[in-house]
């Protein structure tokens, strides 16, 4: 089955809600809006009652725009998608595309980070809005930057007793961040609030988990800080070190990717979220780590841009620039501790799907760098159910280069969609 349609937007959180709603204000404009998941609102507000933004921006575009759930992009040309739903695979014809496919929890290796228990905190998070019995547990919440206290008020909120949050900079660090923050005063008492609803529960600075210790399950973890090695017993260990962009489909695409903060890639857009393919725009956490609000605006002068309505979303333009300010000051802030990066041993694993190792990719290295696609040859490490999403960004934030490029399909697909008719427009 083909559809055709003048703007196609992929992924439906903060940005992709924002680009839809923008479009769909085209006078007979077709649009389509596609996510993973069953429900509307990305990382930020899916499946959590308290947040409805995704539900009153879904009702303000209502019928005109064809809603994809359940949907994954499974291969793209320059003028179509190939889409995996629950019955089937479908064709989207596009004139226009909006890639607003966020970006995924930052996950390094330390010894007993596979241990249940050990999750990600944007992870556990997630599991906590769909009813995950976390009422009792004891949380550790540890890592780096602000999302560690919007974890923690979360747990808490649903009955986590919180042992304490651990952030990797410095007291110093923190305080020169939070006196910047005058300069985005919203955000500013947003965090005074979590931090107030968080009263009681230890902050520590220059603080990180070393290691998670348990035998079938989580039982405590050992923290580096500057008096030495502590431990502290705990059910849980939510843990996070940033995000990193969902670049797949456009670097299949041929979007020209760049270096953003860090060590990982984003897609590179111009003033009006343009990427350097004609038809193709990119707004929010693919084109660098800036939180809800900078995708909302970006997203908006995305859906605009792609209808022509350039005049509006220059009016965006300031709006869009001051929000990325706050992006940078957060990532300049929050610089990761080398000694991070030191941490998995020989035996860790480093791909998860796969058991391999981490000391089964020193093999690998070269007077040239790392060969990456040897390593997955031999190893199948990135070859799991991720595709290398989770060990991929790893091995680059550990200072080696990713496996392999990316290559259709994007996610294990079922054979019946691969045979989908598909067209082969040349990029």
């Amino acid at each position: 089955m083909t559809e055709s349609y003048d703007v196609v937007v992929c992924g439906a959180g903060p940005a992709g809600l924002a680009a839809a709603s923008a479009a769909a204000a085209g006078v007979g404009a077709r649009v389509a809006l596609i996510d993973a998941n069953a429900h509307a609102g990305g990382q930020v507000w899916r499946h959590d009652v308290r947040r409805d933004g995704a539900r009153r921006s879904r009702a303000a575009f209502g019928s005109a725009v064809s809603w994809y759930a359940e949907s994954q992009v499974v291969a793209a040309t320059a003028d179509e998608l190939l889409i995996e739903r629950p019955r089937g695979a479908t064709r989207l014809r596009y004139r226009k595309l909006v890639l607003a496919t966020g970006a995924r929890e930052l996950l390094l290796p330390f010894p007993g980070w596979t241990l249940p228990g050990v999750y990600g905190a944007g992870g556990l998070q997630s599991l906590v809005k769909q009813s995950w019995p976390i009422a009792g547990q004891r949380v550790v919440v540890a890592g780096s930057g602000p999302l560690l206290l919007a974890a923690a008020a979360l747990l808490r909120r649903h009955g986590a007793h919180v042992v304490g949050i651990h952030e990797q900079v410095s007291a110093r660090r923190l305080r020169d961040f939070g006196w910047g923050l005058a300069r985005w005063p919203k955000t500013a008492w947003t965090a005074v609030a979590l931090r107030t609803k968080l009263a009681g529960v230890p902050y520590r600075c220059s603080e990180f988990v070393r290691a998670a210790v348990g035998d079938e399950r989580l039982r405590a973890v050992e923290l580096e800080t500057p008096a030495g090695l502590r431990r502290i017993d705990c059910d849980y260990l939510a843990i996070g070190y940033g995000l990193v962009p969902n670049v797949e489909l456009a670097e299949v695409l041929g979007c020209r990717l760049v270096a953003g903060p860090g060590r990982h890639a984003r897609v590179a857009v111009d003033d009006w979220q343009e990427t350097s393919i004609a038809n193709v725009l990119a707004a929010g956490e693919i084109c660098g780590i800036g939180g809800a609000a900078t995708a909302s605006v970006e997203g908006r002068i995305a859906g605009l841009t792609a209808i022509g309505s350039r005049r509006e979303a220059a009016a965006l333009q300031a709006r869009q620039r001051h929000a990325r300010r706050f992006a940078a000051h957060v990532a300049a802030a929050f610089q990761l501790d080398p000694r991070i990066h030191g941490l998995a041993e020989p035996d860790t694993l480093i791909c998860r799907c796969e058991d391999v190792p981490f000391g089964a990719l020193a093999a690998f290295a070269t007077s040239e760098g790392w060969d990456g696609r040897a390593a997955k040859l031999a190893t199948r490490c990135g070859m799991g159910a991720c595709q290398g999403r989770i060990c991929g960004a790893a091995i680059v934030e550990l200072g080696f280069r990713a496996p392999t490029a990316t290559a259709p399909p994007l996610f294990p697909t079922r054979l019946s969609s691969l045979t989908e008719p598909f067209a082969t427009t040349s990029m």
